[in-house]
């Protein structure tokens, strides 16, 4: 594989802080890096130092002669002035892009639901976003960094892009790095990780997963992380080989050296323990919504939009769920009916008489007031202990659960970045002990390491918990079962987001010709990021069999029995090799560090036990998807 991108001995530093110091990195045809990291870390600066952005004080980064480099930047670099239009496709005639596969599929991807002929000054945040990203997916690059693409971006949007990243290139040509929150996105797309921290990078192969089974060995033969890092971790892997059967699709020698790892780790929650606390917190009413339906008057005052109908939702103590559907589908109104903000309609809405509700929104409202306070000060305003899982804990010890130092209890409110904010709104609400907690997107501003942290407190958390997130990795971690608002009905999902996607693809591809964004030219097309809601009319009951995509046809007799063959063939070479891996790590240990020829000897017969693991892997999956 051609080397395309090379940073060698980088070292930057600010006046208050050295962020790298003699970090080498490459970025090589065919590879797909997610960067992981703690917030302020420096993921997104290393970025933009291989991307030519900014320049390192010390060291420097090549690029091969040739090599087209693009970048999404987190701040918006688009001309107000310009249309929707000029800024993705340029000056290029309609029936020229129009033309083009892969533009067609960015525009319909991404776009479809935007105004063409609209200045971008007048576009919202998040279809400002959008059209950044639509901007740069349209170009021709060889390596493409992305910063946050999956903000703003709902469930099909971020499946979507997925999808559109992983059939850009072929699997040996072009090269991708992304910084993202996403963890369902990093193991969807990326298949190696880059890890930033205390001013190095540590490479780790495959994408979230590996990284977690990788970095709990790492820290259990280290010895070296703190304790309460590493347990959190452990229980990270626990859910990944627990929770969602999608991720269960790796080698079997993986998932064997997975099992024996987590062994030992008890389940994520304790649901039996929580739902009896709950109903002791809360009795056997929560909220109880009944044939309720909510419209409000036309913007053109021509009567009223119905936003949902007949929606029955009766929530139960302790009961943990999570909320789909795209942006404008009737979530929020939805969410306004439990809290009291909304009123039906028609319909009935019951409250218990000790529900208690509190919204982590995405405002950061519940700070407004305390802004110039210290951290220490408006915590010790709250109670001096809260009850977690059994255990009682002291508000200062559940801020070092979140994340925060010592020296950062003196900080003003106002200076905290924003992942810190988020942490302390959330400390803050789990103070005031409500027992029905709602999330509106809690995943923003939090870096993978905080958003596990923050899972690990709601595992603990005795109350019914109601979740609305774009983040389908924390929406499968924190809630048992998943709803949708689709055509304003509160549809339940048994599937989960696997279920949702089928029917917002079956929604999109029934829709109306010409229902999104008059003025584009493929106005017609999907707008899977965007903010209609599907078309399709949904039963409140669960789903049909006619939802799923059409099966492929099973394979015969005889060539199940020759498929189930090579699949244990391919099994024990995999084992072998791994066995052979370990031995030639043990002899490279012991070898002698000057002996160049020799080590480099070793190291390439590694290398090449390493390609065929990767190509026996990649058959094991096929045959695996064959023989389902």
């Amino acid at each position: 594989m051609a080397h395309l991108i090379g940073g060698e001995n980088l070292h930057l530093e600010y006046p208050t802080k050295t962020v790298f110091d003699a970090v080498t990195v490459g970025v090589n045809e065919g590879d797909r890096i997610g960067i992981v990291g703690r917030n302020g870390d420096g993921k997104s600066t290393l970025m933009r130092l291989l991307a030519g952005r900014i320049q390192p004080d010390s060291g420097r980064v090549t690029v091969r002669s040739g090599t087209t480099v693009g970048m999404l930047d987190q701040a918006d670099t688009l001309d107000p002035e310009h249309t929707v239009g000029h800024a993705v496709v340029g000056d290029v005639p309609d029936y020229v892009w129009a033309a083009d596969a892969k533009v067609r599929d960015v525009v319909e991807g991404l776009v479809a639901d935007v105004d063409w002929d609209t200045p971008v000054g007048r576009l919202s945040g998040g279809q400002r976003r959008r059209v950044a990203l639509a901007s740069l997916l349209t170009g021709d690059w060889d390596v493409i960094f992305l910063d946050e693409p999956t903000n703003h971006l709902d469930v099909d949007g971020i499946t979507w892009l997925a999808r559109h990243l992983n059939s850009r290139w072929s699997r040996t040509s072009g090269a991708l790095a992304v910084v993202t929150h996403d963890r369902w996105f990093l193991d969807a797309v990326c298949t190696d990780t880059w890890e930033v921290h205390d001013r190095l990078v540590e490479p780790f192969e495959g994408g979230y997963a590996a990284y977690v089974l990788q970095r709990v060995e790492r820290d259990r033969q280290a010895a070296v992380v703190e304790q309460k890092r590493q347990n959190l971790m452990r229980k990270e892997l626990a859910w990944l080989r627990r929770g969602a059967p999608a991720r269960t699709s790796k080698p079997k020698f993986r998932i064997e050296a997975a099992n024996t790892l987590i062994e030992d780790v008890p389940p994520p929650r304790d649901t039996v323990s929580l739902s009896r606390m709950a109903v002791s917190r809360l009795g056997k009413d929560v909220v109880d919504i009944e044939d309720v339906s909510v419209a409000f008057p036309a913007e053109d005052g021509s009567g009223e939009t119905r936003v949902l109908r007949d929606v029955t939702w009766l929530i139960a103590p302790g009961e943990r769920t999570g909320i789909l559907g795209v942006n404008g589908a009737g979530k929020s109104t939805l969410l306004g009916l439990v809290t009291g903000e909304v009123e039906p309609t028609s319909g009935r809405v019951k409250r218990g008489k000790t529900v208690k509700i509190a919204t982590l929104t995405q405002q950061l409202d519940e700070l407004a007031d305390v802004a110039q306070d210290r951290v220490s000060d408006v915590v010790a305003q709250k109670k001096t202990s809260y009850l977690t899982g059994g255990k009682e804990m002291m508000p200062t010890q559940l801020l070092e659960r979140l994340g925060f130092t010592s020296a950062q209890l003196k900080t003003p409110v106002k200076d905290l970045s924003g992942g810190q904010k988020r942490r302390l709104q959330l400390l803050l609400i789990l103070l005031d002990e409500p027992n029905v907690l709602i999330l509106d997107e809690p995943s923003n501003d939090l870096d993978t390491d905080m958003l596990a942290a923050m899972e690990d407190l709601l595992d603990t958390w005795p109350g019914t918990l109601l979740v609305v997130s774009h983040d389908r990795y924390l929406l499968e971690r924190v809630t048992d079962q998943q709803y949708a608002v689709i055509d304003g009905r509160f549809r339940h999902l048994p599937g989960g987001v696997e279920e949702y996607l089928k029917l917002s693809a079956s929604s999109a591809s029934g829709s109306a010709a010409g229902s999104k964004g008059a003025s584009n030219p493929l106005a017609g097309g999907s707008a899977s990021a965007g903010s209609a809601a599907p078309g399709t009319a949904a039963s409140d009951a669960g789903s049909s069999g006619d939802d799923a995509a059409p099966s492929r046809p099973a394979l015969g007799g005889a060539e199940a029995r020759a498929a189930q063959k090579e699949l244990g063939a391919v099994e024990r070479r995999l084992q072998k090799l791994q066995k052979e891996t370990e031995s030639l790590d043990a002899t490279m240990a012991e070898a002698d560090p000057s002996d160049f020829e020799g080590l480099g000897k070793l190291a390439a017969r590694k290398s090449e036990l390493q390609e065929q693991v990767d190509e026996l892997e990649m058959r094991w999956l096929e045959l695996g998807e064959a023989l389902e």
